[in-house]
Order: structure tokens, then C-alpha cells, then sequence
């Protein structure tokens, strides 16, 4: 066995624990990666989501590390892309064109770019990156996490050790090897109080999975993968909450639950893939052929990531092993089963069955097959923390028009999403509801029972209703930034994060140090807050 140290180990790849070593190399602290993959980012890379955020995204009311994120997206593309002059020229350079997101690109260029930020960390040698490394036991001695042993894919054993241990991963791991107390599912209405929560708690109640892919349009060639081993399942098995089979172009709103017509084209494709249609196609286009000049040999490409892939038969948290790989493989077939239908038998829009120009382009996602390395998690396990961020506290219908969201006098961060929660695995359709923008208060990201483990991902103290609105990308980015600092700070002020909290001096200079030293906002502004509209009226994407 290996043994690593560090000021902190993290455990996890994705943009918490990537924003949890910047913050605390930063403050001059030492840090370790152990992430199961091979490319940093989680959802943003190896689950192949573009990153879904709010409409304020392109103000200064966002964190700077966050931002500087986005603009070395936008700057690779200008240095090693043929860009129109018009699009290098452009500020907001969307290289996708794709309207869930301002900023839509390819997975493998945020790899690369998550790579240059955390450079000059690892370079210093503040930062190690234990790759293809997951978790395998937690050791404690009574309130304190000793260990984590990780094991790697030759499967070799590394011991890390650290003053805190921060659970970056996607299914909040640690807390079950660690036996942290925490919530898997849904709480009932008597246990967090939520206009929208169930009457009865219900651990299998877990957001559906989806195994996302990227296909390129080549007009004129036939790329049609082998039928699926599943796809009669997926083709002809309805599921009453919608309204027919998953592989269709109809699916559910996920506010009204009314049924939906939506196509991968409006009109002829040819002439439609180079427009800017509301269609499945331009959803979450990635590199659009209009930001390129002629010296660009490459098609249109667009991400997989629809209502028609998500997964909900089975769960993968409270589950045994053999459940879990089986959810798995049944999502990666549903994917393909979509896809083969697309290329086969689905209605076109300019008559016909079938696109079987699509082509699958595993490339811009690092793998050989077509699907993303990783498939996309929506919620994971969640710790019992010193505060839980309920319903109560950011929902516009339980607050009231114009009230906006609470105030935490405890603010490490803000965020902002819908609270919006996709189909389960215990048959619940969609929960998708307003909510004001948001704080992150310190007292989430503390379990009760450790005083050395921070929570760093979609693992923090919200509900299942909650984490609708905390998951998506910018929200955990400031999450893991929150994280990181304040377990650089503690280890600066001999404090333990509970302590922190609890002192109102202690808690203003940590604030201070999030705010002056690394550009994170605390709070919103007064109307935002109040009222979550924007200038413009904000875009409804299906996430």
C-alpha cells in the first residue's frame, strides 16, 4: 500500500474538487485528488453536460474562479479553433450555439482547460492527482476521519491521509464508507415541512440517471449502430407517467406534465441544422458549423442529454452492487436504443423514417463508443448537517411573491437554478418549481458527528427537494471553492468549521477571505434576490 499526505484530501474529480484545491492551494494549503477517472470536471466532462446556469452568469455576480473558468473555455476555442472573425471577435462566444446554456463546448475542451487551472497548483507541488482512484474504506476514531484508502485500476491500495477529508464524489461515497449519518431519497412533508415533499419518506425516490452521447450530422452517409440488446423494451414499454414509449419524439413539460411534441429538426434538415431552432438538435448543440470559417472540415455535433434517455428504473443508492451495475447498463442501452431508433425509425421532419446520417462522435467525449465515460448523476446521498436548506427557505411559492430567498448570516456562496427534479425510480413524474436565487450557508457543508469532513459536491444539507436547485454546475463549483477555503482557514485558525460558524468574529474574517482573496460573492443583490427575473426573460432548458 501506498501512503499519500496532505493538508487536505479530496475524494472525487468532478468541479467541487477541482474548486475545493484551487480555493485551498490558494491559502497556501497542500492538497490531494483521488478521482475515479481519468479527466477532471464530473458533470461538466466525464458525464457530458454542458453547464447549465443562471441568467446573471455573464455579470460580476458570479465567482472568479467560476468565471475564469468559462472565459479559458472561450479562449481555447480561440486559439486553437478556425473561428469566424465575427465569433473570435464575440465576448460571449458560445461555440455551440446551443440554447440550454451560454456557453455550450465540448466536454474534452473543459478537460483540458480544468488541466491548465489547476496547473500551476500541481506544478508547485501544493497539488498531487491520483487518477482512476475510488474509494474503498473510511477510517475514523470517534469524531474524526483518520484515512481513506483508495484503489486504483491495477488495483493497488493508497492510504491518504490529511487534517480534512472533503467528499467531492458524485454519490457522496464517504458517507456510507464512513458511516457519516445521511439521507438517501426523499423526506416526507412532517419530516422537512415542503409544500412539495412526500406524505411518506421514500429512500428509493432518486432522480433519474441519463448516460449522455454526442452525434455529429453528416448529410448524405449512413451511420446506424447495431440494435441495442434492449431496444424492443425501450420501444414498446410505456410507463403510465408518460405518454407513451421514451423512444418517441413526445415527452412530458416538466412544469405542466402536459404531453410534448419535440423533434430533433423543424423543417428540412439540411436547411434546419444551421439555424437556431427550439428543437432537440439545437438544445445543447456544441460546436455550431456558423462559428467556423471555410478552413473547417468538421459537422455540426449535439449532445444527448433529453427526457427521452433519462433513466429511472432502477436506483443506485440503498441498493446492492448487482443492482447498481444493472441500472448502469440498462441506462447505456436505453441511450443506444434511442439513438438506433433515431437513426432508424424515427419520423423525420422532412418526411420519412429514420436519420441515419447521425454519427456518434465518442471523441469530443473520450471514449471509443460514442457515450459518455460517466453517466449523469442528479442526486446523491446527503448529509445530516449542522443546517438543512429546505423548501421553506428558497421556494417562491412557500415564501411568497417578492419575500425572496432566506438570508444566511452563515453565506459562503450564492447560486441559482429552478428546484427542479426529474422522473424517480419510485414513479414520481417531474417536480420542477420556481425558486428564488439563492445563498449557500456554511452550516450545509458540516455533517453532524465529524468535525474534520466537509461536504464538497451534491452531498451538501439540502432536501431531496432542494437538491433540485444545488446540483448544477456553477452552484457546485461554489460549493467545493467554499469547502476548500474554509478548511484551509480552519487549519490557519486552529478552529473547527462548526466553530467557525458559531463565531460571529471568526465567521467575518472567513467571509472576508472568501470575498477579498478569492473573489466569491456572499450575497445578491437586493431585487434579484426579490424578484429571480433577469433583464431578459430567462430560457426554460429541460436539464
Amino acid at each position: 500500500m501506498e501512503h499519500h499526505q496532505a493538508d487536505l484530501v479530496i475524494v472525487g474529480g468532478g468541479l467541487g474538487a477541482v474548486a475545493a484545491a484551487r480555493a485551498a492551494t490558494r491559502l497556501g494549503r497542500t492538497a490531494i485528488i483521488a478521482t475515479p477517472g481519468d479527466w477532471l470536471g464530473g458533470q461538466l466532462t466525464e458525464q457530458g453536460v454542458p453547464p447549465d446556469e443562471h441568467p446573471w452568469i455573464e455579470t460580476e455576480t458570479i465567482s472568479a474562479g467560476y468565471r475564469e473558468l468559462r472565459e479559458r473555455i472561450r479562449d481555447h476555442y480561440r486559439r486553437h479553433y478556425p473561428l469566424t472573425d465575427e465569433a473570435r471577435a464575440d465576448e460571449r462566444l458560445n461555440p455551440g450555439g446551443g440554447w440550454v446554456s451560454q456557453l455550450c463546448h465540448e466536454p474534452r475542451v473543459a478537460a483540458v482547460v480544468l488541466e491548465e487551472v489547476l496547473a500551476p497548483a500541481i506544478e508547485s507541488g501544493q497539488l498531487a492527482v491520483l487518477r482512476n482512484c475510488s474509494p474503498v474504506t473510511v477510517t475514523r476514531s470517534a469524531d474524526t476521519v483518520r484515512s481513506v484508502t483508495v484503489k486504483d485500476d491495477a488495483g493497488m491500495l493508497h492510504e491518504l491521509t490529511g487534517h480534512f477529508v472533503l467528499d467531492a464524489t458524485e454519490l457522496g461515497d464517504l458517507l456510507a464508507l464512513g458511516d457519516i449519518p445521511h439521507v438517501i431519497g426523499a423526506e416526507s412533508r412532517e419530516q422537512t415541512g415542503e409544500l412539495h415533499a412526500l406524505e411518506h419518506p421514500d429512500p428509493r425516490d432518486q432522480q433519474a440517471i441519463t448516460w449522455c452521447a454526442a452525434v455529429e450530422y453528416r448529410p448524405g452517409e449512413s451511420h446506424v449502430v447495431d440494435r441495442p440488446a434492449g431496444y424492443e423494451r425501450w420501444r414498446d414499454t410505456l410507463d403510465p407517467r408518460w405518454p407513451g414509449s421514451q423512444l418517441s419524439w413526445t415527452d412530458v413539460h416538466p412544469i405542466t406534465l402536459e404531453d410534448r411534441y419535440q423533434p430533433l429538426f423543424v423543417g428540412e434538415p439540411e436547411a434546419a441544422v444551421h439555424r437556431d431552432d427550439r428543437d432537440l438538435w439545437h438544445f445543447r448543440r456544441i460546436l455550431a458549423r456558423s462559428k467556423f470559417d471555410s478552413s473547417y472540415t468538421g459537422g455540426e455535433i449535439t449532445l444527448i442529454n433529453w427526457p427521452h434517455t433519462d433513466y429511472w428504473g432502477l436506483p443506485l443508492l440503498g441498493v446492492s452492487e448487482e443492482v447498481r451495475k444493472k441500472a448502469l447498463d440498462e441506462s447505456r442501452d436505453l441511450t443506444l436504443s434511442f439513438i438506433h431508433w433515431m437513426q432508424t425509425e424515427a419520423p423525420r421532419s422532412d418526411g420519412g423514417h429514420g436519420y441515419p446520417e447521425l454519427r456518434l462522435r465518442g471523441d469530443v467525449l473520450g471514449t471509443d463508443d460514442g457515450l459518455a465515460r460517466e453517466p449523469y448523476i442528479r442526486e446523491s446521498r446527503r448529509i445530516k448537517a449542522l443546517f438543512t436548506v429546505t423548501e421553506a427557505h428558497i421556494g417562491c411559492e412557500m415564501r411568497g411573491e417578492g419575500a425572496g430567498s432566506e438570508l444566511f448570516p452563515d453565506s459562503v456562496g450564492i447560486g441559482h437554478y429552478r428546484i427542479d427534479l426529474h422522473p424517480s425510480t419510485s414513479g414520481r413524474n417531474y417536480v420542477d418549481i420556481s425558486c428564488f436565487p439563492f445563498q449557500i450557508p456554511l452550516g450545509a457543508l458540516v455533517p453532524i458527528g465529524t468535525v474534520n469532513l466537509l461536504a464538497a459536491n451534491k452531498n451538501i444539507g439540502t432536501t431531496h427537494i432542494t437538491n433540485g436547485a444545488y446540483r448544477l454546475h456553477p452552484v457546485e463549483w461554489s460549493i467545493g471553492e467554499a469547502a476548500g477555503a474554509l478548511a484551509a482557514h480552519c487549519l490557519s485558525s486552529t478552529l473547527t468549521p462548526a466553530q467557525v460558524r458559531e463565531s460571529a468574529p471568526d465567521l467575518r474574517r472567513f467571509q472576508d477571505t472568501l470575498t477579498s482573496e478569492l473573489g466569491i460573492p456572499l450575497a445578491w443583490p437586493d431585487e434579484i434576490r426579490r424578484t429571480g427575473k433577469p433583464d431578459a426573460p430567462a430560457r426554460r432548458p429541460v436539464r
